[in-house]
């Protein structure tokens, strides 16, 4: 796998910072963007001020935030270099969680002594896409003999654990 420093860590990347509430930027830092984004390498990884994450120019870079966080507001994160994931790469390294509760799906990078079933990044996006539209529309739990909840619990747990297509784990499930 690729190592990532600063210099490569911008170019097509996938990484999780963490939230950091006590950090001073030095005056001489190391990079400040276009966007106002201010940058600070350390020899495990970097530290980011920012009030914008997710996609970042041609980067998707999460911000693993305090409960009070609300979007587009200043954040600092760091992440070490190992964090950092290629993008555009055919490797599957990522893998999916769901909160049925919150109706949500997410993307994370393989975490050793995990059993998650891994995808592309381009995979993954894929099946949280579908994911989100089986929460947000119904009319599909219908065609089934079980309730709303328990035929989507039990259909997206497969499709995020199995190679099969969505329609084929609804069609084994008639």
């Amino acid at each position: 796998m690729k190592t990532y420093n600063k210099t490569n860590f911008f170019k097509h990347t996938f990484c999780e910072f963490k939230q950091i509430e006590n950090f001073d930027f030095p005056e001489d830092t190391n990079y400040k963007s276009k966007s106002e984004s201010m940058y600070f390498y350390t020899d495990e990884g970097v530290y980011r001020k920012s009030n914008h994450w997710g996609r970042v120019a041609n980067c998707r870079w999460k911000i693993i935030a305090n409960e009070d966080y609300k979007n587009q507001q200043i954040v600092i994160g760091f992440a070490k270099w190992a964090n950092f994931y290629p993008i555009n790469s055919n490797e599957k390294i990522f893998f999916i969680t769901v909160n049925f509760e919150e109706k949500t799906a997410d993307i994370h990078p393989k975490k050793t002594g995990t059993n998650n079933l891994l995808f592309t990044l381009n995979e993954a996006q894929q099946k949280v896409k579908q994911i989100t539209h089986l929460f947000k529309d119904d009319k599909w739990t219908k065609h089934f003999d079980l309730e709303a909840k328990e035929i989507r619990f039990k259909v997206i747990s497969e499709f995020i654990s199995s190679s099969k297509t969505l329609q084929e784990i609804k069609i084994s499930f008639k």
